[in-house]
Formats: structure tokens, C-alpha cells, sequence
């Protein structure tokens, strides 16, 4: 099986294997993707020689790749650049597990997104997937007790990025999160792996209470655009909601809500809705929730 994506030209053309060979998922291999991609595009666009140069070209892993793409965008006066970027490799070298993540993530944007049409896509302009990155780092430095540094790139990145999730909350990987803007995640959240969100999702608490007070997210499971799951609910596994709708109780897996308050409207008919990306409703009476 070959490892090169080739020019793509329409999503029918995706080789949607090339990361996985035999079976395996390879960070390797999207780590050559990436600079096999990048010296197409230089010879394409001879303007974008310097981004492409500094963030993929020359350097020697997707570990420090991402370090340099991220201090790109977050470096700032109380922060520069000859700060930020060492502080962001070291930990993606130091974790790999983060970068296997992010890698995944990379994936799920290329495979998922019919707008992608190169995983080097998403690593230079797709602020969904560069939100989500920081995110990684800020949770590595919230689980090493380095709060008030988690803080300030939970900050940053909400700046930059338009993108707020707390550095608490726990995220899987596969995740596709989708022009992003105005995502919200809470403190106590959990998102498991292989799911899809389209922007100004909010996944957020309903009042003062502490603890554990913020949505949980089973796999394969499809936010719609403008939906806001308020509160220890869960969203069950292959389950979608519609966009703009407000849910406020649990939703069974395998099943669709819509509406404000949400209800169930009908039984998902895709094995993965995540995978799948039909935000179509799914409308098979069957009462509410």
C-alpha cells in the first residue's frame, strides 16, 4: 500500500489507508505524509516557502513540527515565541501519547472533512484542529500540577483560536472538531474518542454546583452546529444532535434529538454517525426522551 497522498483534486480521491499500514495506525507515516505534502506544495505556491520551511520542512518529527506551529500562533509580548516554543516541544516530545493523539485528530479532519483536501491542511489553517492541539498541551501541564501555565494557554488559544476548552476536561482522540468556532468545553467534561463537532457546540455546566457538572460524550457520536448539552448528561454511543438544539437530559445511544429542549425524533441509521457526517435527523416517531 503506498504512504503518499497523492494531489487530491475531489474527496473521492482520498486514500483514506494511507495512514494505517497494515492495520496499524502510524504517526510515522503521517509525519512523512506531512513533509511529502509539503514539498509538493512548495513547488506549487513558492510564497508559502518560509511557513512551510519553518513549521514542517525543517523539522524532524510531528512532535516539533507542532511546537513550531503552535508557538506561531500563540506567541505573544508576555510570552515570545523563544518562549513558547520550547515550552510546547518539550512536552509534545516528552508525551508521545499527545502527539499520537493529535496525529489521530489530524486524520479524523483529513478522512471526515469533505473540505480537506491534504492532512497538511489542517496543521498550517485549521484552528479546529490547532485549538484542539494546544488543548493537549495545557491538559499535560494541568495533570503535572502546572495549573496556572494550563491557564494561560487556555487563554491564549481562547484568543486565538475562538476555541474554549478547559484544561481539566478529558478529550479521546479521532476527534473532528469542525471550523470550531465558538466551542465551548467545561472543566468536568469528557469527550471519548471518534467524535465529530461542528461549531458553537457548548458543552457546559447549569449553575453553581461543583463536582462533576459537565456533559459526558460516548464515542462515534455527531454534535450538530449551535447544540449546547447543558449538565451531567450523557450523549450515548453513535448518538446525534441536531443543530441548535438544547439537551438537557441523557440521550440514549443509537438515537437522534433535535429541538429546544431536545427529543428524541428517531433511531440513527449510520453505524458511526461521527464517521459518517449525515446531520440529516434521522425522524422516526418515537416520543420524547
Amino acid at each position: 500500500m503506498s504512504e503518499t497522498i497523492h494531489d487530491p483534486t475531489s474527496p473521492a480521491s482520498k486514500n483514506t489507508g494511507n495512514f494505517t499500514p497494515a492495520g496499524h495506525f502510524s504517526v510515522d507515516c503521517v509525519w512523512r505524509n506531512l513533509r511529502d505534502e509539503a514539498e509538493r506544495v512548495v513547488t506549487e505556491e513558492p510564497a508559502l516557502k518560509p511557513l512551510l520551511d519553518d513549521v514542517v520542512l525543517t523539522r524532524n518529527s510531528l512532535a516539533e513540527a507542532l511546537g513550531a506551529r503552535l508557538a506561531r500562533r500563540l506567541a505573544r509580548e508576555d510570552m515570545p515565541r523563544r518562549c513558547m516554543e520550547p515550552l510546547l516541544t518539550g512536552v509534545f516530545t516528552g508525551q508521545p501519547g499527545i502527539v499520537h493523539s493529535a496525529a489521530r485528530d489530524l486524520v479524523a479532519m483529513y478522512e471526515r472533512d469533505p473540505a480537506c483536501f491534504s492532512p497538511l491542511e489542517p496543521v498550517l489553517f485549521f484552528k479546529g484542529f490547532l485549538a484542539l492541539t494546544t488543548y493537549r498541551a495545557a491538559h499535560a501541564f494541568w495533570l503535572d500540577d502546572r495549573r496556572w501555565l494550563a491557564l494561560y494557554l487556555q487563554s491564549v488559544a481562547s484568543e486565538s483560536f475562538a476555541v474554549d476548552i478547559h484544561p481539566a476536561a478529558r478529550i479521546g482522540c479521532g476527534i473532528l472538531l469542525d471550523h470550531a468556532t465558538s466551542f465551548v468545553v467545561g472543566e468536568t467534561a469528557i469527550i471519548e474518542n471518534d467524535v465529530s463537532i461542528l461549531h458553537e457546540v457548548t458543552l457546559g455546566g447549569t449553575g453553581k454546583e461543583t463536582g462533576d457538572r459537565h456533559p459526558i460524550v460516548r464515542s462515534g457520536v455527531l454534535l450538530g452546529a449551535g447544540s449546547k448539552i447543558l449538565g451531567r448528561v450523557e450523549i450515548g454511543t453513535g448518538a446525534k444532535v441536531g443543530a441548535g438544539s438544547v439537551v438537557l437530559t441523557d440521550v440514549p445511544a443509537h438515537t437522534t434529538v433535535a429541538g429546544v429542549p431536545a427529543v428524541v425524533v428517531g433511531e440513527v441509521r449510520e453505524a458511526n454517525p461521527a464517521i459518517e457526517m449525515n446531520q440529516k435527523l434521522d425522524c422516526r416517531e418515537r416520543g420524547g426522551m
